[in-house]
């Protein structure tokens, strides 16, 4: 089943409760050293599946292969694999030292070999001074590291994180990311990481799978998830994205004219779209620009502004097309020229900036 890198694959992976589907025939394959997000909102399936390949549930229908065997019925101890969960779970009587030491006592290590991995372990999570601290007397992010650094020096070929951040406060949880991103290339262990956090995803990740209904939408770098979305769906749960619906009235070459309620819109193709297909247009709201005019070369709407913020050092603000959907476009304030609200002015873009997707009937969230 392992072929060239691949560490751990997941083969038509299916969990029921009763009549409903958890998960619905995923296939993975995750690759050595390699940082994986499942990310998704609540619900969709991420634990569930986290919980499956760590041994703590068994799958309805499907198998887990870690470097080409059968794991799916193994349990938890048998797996080279450990989990970190967001509540730490550290041991509250033991200092720092003994809630590392933990595991490899448990495995009869000889404590000097256990002392000589203990303190190296606390340099790479950056707690050598901590060594003799309790848990009650660290940080929400300094526990996070522990309980991290307890996990890795057994030295698993796979460390799943369940949402490990998500106590943590906005700025702690920010640096946290680029510590962990960090720790995880210097330990050279495959991670699997779990998130509904989109910024997280996209911050850390090699590889994102995305995920709805206990289904796998989309699996691909943060760059080609977000340049690329191949749904409304990821367009719109990574970032700020414009939705526009229309048809496509034809389809020239590498052309697309998008009829948005009488209006025409020249977009890129792609090799799936045929005349009579409904479409949505996905533009960055960073990528849409106005004026009282548009340069020339570039796809243009006319539209009216409703509205306009200032969020600090940012502004977003709202145009009505006269079709009825509204577009949102962001900008920073620097040397910014500003338009009273029922202004009309033009809205336009880059054509390879924006990607058209099949229509999920208004299903965007």
């Amino acid at each position: 089943m392992a072929q060239d890198n691949t560490l751990m694959a997941l083969r038509g992976l299916r969990k029921s409760y009763d009549t409903q589907d958890a998960l619905n025939g995923l296939d993975l394959d995750v690759y050595k050293g390699e940082f994986l997000t499942l990310l998704g909102p609540s619900g969709c399936g991420k634990t569930t599946t986290l919980r499956i390949i760590a041994g703590l549930e068994s799958p309805s229908a499907g198998e887990v292969y870690l470097e080409g065997q059968n794991i799916t019925q193994l349990p938890p101890e048998k797996r080279a694999v450990n989990t970190v969960f967001q509540n730490y779970a550290l041991f509250p009587h033991m200092t720092v030292e003994k809630n590392i030491a933990y595991g490899l006592q448990m495995r009869k290590v000889p404590k000097a070999q256990i002392a000589v991995q203990v303190k190296a372990m606390l340099e790479l999570v950056q707690l050598k001074d901590y060594g003799k601290r309790l848990p009650s007397q660290l940080s929400g992010g300094q526990r996070q590291r522990v309980a991290i650094a307890r996990a890795a020096i057994l030295e698993p070929k796979l460390l799943l994180l369940d949402e490990p951040l998500g106590a943590l406060d906005l700025k702690l949880r920010r640096q946290m990311q680029v510590e962990l991103k960090k720790m995880q290339k210097q330990l050279g262990i495959t991670f699997i990481y779990i998130t509904h956090d989109q910024e997280e995803a996209m911050n850390m990740s090699d590889r994102i799978a995305l995920m709805r209904d206990g289904r796998f939408i989309q699996l691909d770098t943060p760059q080609g998830l977000y340049e690329h979305p191949k749904s409304t769906f990821a367009a719109t749960f990574i970032g700020e994205t414009n939705l526009l619906s229309g048809k496509a009235s034809a389809v020239k070459d590498d052309e697309v004219l998008l009829d948005i309620g009488g209006l025409s819109i020249p977009c890129m193709s792609s090799d799936w779209i045929a005349p009579g297909e409904k479409l949505c247009l996905c533009i960055r709201s960073e990528r849409l620009h106005y004026g009282p005019s548009a340069p020339g070369g570039k796809s243009m709407l006319r539209a009216t502004l409703t509205d306009s913020r200032y969020a600090g050092g940012e502004r977003r603000t709202t145009f009505l097309l006269p079709t009825g959907q509204s577009m949102v476009a962001r900008h920073t304030t620097e040397g910014e020229e500003l338009y009273a609200p029922g202004t009309e002015l033009c809205l336009w873009w880059n054509q390879d900036t924006a990607v058209l997707v099949p229509d999920e009937g208004g299903q965007f969230a």
